[in-house]
């Protein structure tokens, strides 16, 4: 298959329209499967997935289950080889509207290189305002807010070449963050940072989060869903559990560790709070949520 940026030459992996803002968008599957072409096997098999406006889900599993081909068939790369894909109640099989959909759901890959348009790193991050048709002042407000919040302010006027690996990826998402979209979909966006710009990049997640959008968020770090409303598990192209982030953590060591994953430092300390009476179960595995609990003894 063609990469990404061969099926889409200088396109962002987004559209734009002439709002300044968007809401938080709905993303619906209904039985939606894929089959690659000239394969036998299906990637995805009956997906029945409803993710609500505004909602931050966190989509887990082991390599080739199939998350990232999901996410595509949201940014309607991809379409359904059966079943039905929505994106705040359009059809992405109607192919008019893959341009209005584009502009509602926005997607960083782990490959920087597939998303950077432009040679300079402020104008790369302005490449999508300036398409929206957006007032230079409110552009320049853009691309500072989302320079900064990646930690690329100081590097605006340098060659996009002479970036790192991880500062391409945070680029991406700069380029991303500064069109606002409904929906913004993380596929490994976080694996080429370091421990600093992870926190950093989890700090901007979670901002725009806070502002209506639509998270999901692919990841096999559980350290980075602790935020998240709700936790996805996809093995062989199935949903294999689904719900709360904190039931989620809240599975045994053991269990966890059976379904491929490690259970976060911050979940351990709370699990074993509570098992000592110190805090109500009720607390979420957040370490500052942790500090009040513990202040309140005091």
């Amino acid at each position: 298959m063609a990469p990404v940026s061969a099926m889409l030459p200088r396109w962002r992996l987004y559209s734009w329209s002439n709002n300044l803002m968007s809401s938080g968008t709905t993303l619906y599957l209904k039985g939606a499967e894929f089959q690659y072409p000239d394969t036998e096997k299906k990637v995805l098999k009956g997906i029945d997935l409803e993710i609500r406006a505004g909602e931050w889900i966190a989509l887990l599993g082991p390599n080739g289950s199939g998350k990232s081909t999901l996410l595509k068939l949201f940014n309607a790369l991809l379409l359904p080889s059966q079943g039905c894909c929505f994106i705040d109640g359009i059809n992405t099989n109607e192919t008019k509207s893959v341009e209005l959909i584009r502009s509602k759901v926005s997607i960083v890959f782990q490959n920087p290189e597939d998303q950077i348009v432009a040679s300079v790193v402020e104008e790369d991050t302005a490449f999508g305002p300036e398409n929206l048709g957006l007032p230079s002042e409110e552009i320049v407000i853009r691309v500072k807010d989302a320079l900064v919040g990646v930690g690329l302010w100081e590097k605006r006027k340098h060659a996009v070449s002479s970036l790192s690996g991880g500062q391409k990826q945070r680029l991406a998402l700069a380029g991303v963050i500064a069109i606002r979209p409904g929906s913004l979909l993380l596929d490994e966006a976080m694996s080429m940072l370091d421990p600093a710009s992870r926190k950093s990049f989890l700090d901007l997640i979670k901002r725009e989060h806070s502002s209506g959008s639509t998270i999901v968020q692919v990841t096999h770090r559980l350290d980075e869903i602790l935020n998240s409303d709700r936790t996805v598990v996809v093995t062989d192209g199935q949903i294999s559990w689904q719900g709360k982030t904190e039931n989620f953590l809240s599975i045994s060591e053991n269990e966890l560790k059976n379904m491929g994953f490690a259970k976060p430092p911050v979940a351990v300390l709370k699990e074993e709070l509570v098992k000592s009476g110190i805090i109500p179960g009720s607390t979420r595995s957040d370490i500052r949520e942790i500090r009040k609990k513990l202040c309140l003894l005091q």
